[in-house]
């Protein structure tokens, strides 16, 4: 596969800029706590499933001292139509609990405080702070990943390689250019049937319609 040259990839970047300027994430949230949650859930599970979970999960936990009291059967049935929701409960209240133990009930927004949190890796966190914080990081979900793939802005064989090569070529605006690739990702460069020739603005950069799996 060809990767992108210098001149094509500040051109990439420059055109997901222009068309994402204002681009944020398609999750429903008020607060950083809620944020985290949604963020969490989203593992393996799409943002419009997350959005018809968390109203009633967030009217019944509204804050971390609320959630880390919780009862765990009641939380699964919150979370049953969610991917993983056994696990993603039990890593709920055992995340609300640090927050509240740890950090007095507010969300820490450094990064290697998140990732102390159950349930919160690399990738949550850095979306957390993405979102919450405009901070200048990169994270790599699968639309993210195969957008990279398909511009030839990447041939690494997994997430965290990928976001390393990212930062290193885009430098900054990675806040914009994350929720970008992922819009760009959802809808336009999908997985399947991706809209080449109906609406795609980076056709002309493109290396391969093929998908690559992360790791």
């Amino acid at each position: 596969m060809k990767k992108a040259t210098k001149k094509e990839i500040q051109e990439i970047k420059n055109a997901l800029l222009e068309k994402y300027a204002d681009a944020v994430t398609e999750l429903t949230y008020t607060n950083a706590y809620e944020l985290v949650i949604s963020v969490a859930l989203s593992a393996q599970c799409t943002d419009k499933r997350v959005n018809l979970i968390t109203p009633k999960l967030f009217e019944i936990y509204p804050t971390p001292q609320s959630l880390a009291n919780a009862d765990l059967d009641h939380l699964k049935t919150l979370l049953q139509t969610c991917s993983f929701f056994n696990n993603k409960a039990v890593n709920l209240i055992a995340m609300a609990k640090r927050v509240v133990d740890v950090y007095g009930g507010e969300i820490p927004l450094d990064e290697k405080e998140l990732i102390t949190l159950a349930g919160v890796g690399q990738k949550t966190a850095h979306v957390v702070l993405i979102e919450y914080t405009q901070a200048n990081l990169m994270a790599v979900d699968t639309h993210v990943f195969r957008v990279s793939h398909r511009l030839g802005l990447s041939d690494d064989l997994t997430p965290s390689s990928t976001e390393a090569t990212l930062v290193k070529k885009f430098k900054t605006n990675l806040h914009q250019l994350h929720q970008g690739m992922v819009l760009f990702g959802r809808y336009i460069c999908t997985a399947k049937n991706p809209k080449c020739d109906d609406g795609c603005f980076l056709q002309s950069y493109c290396k391969t319609k093929e998908s690559f799996k992360p790791r």
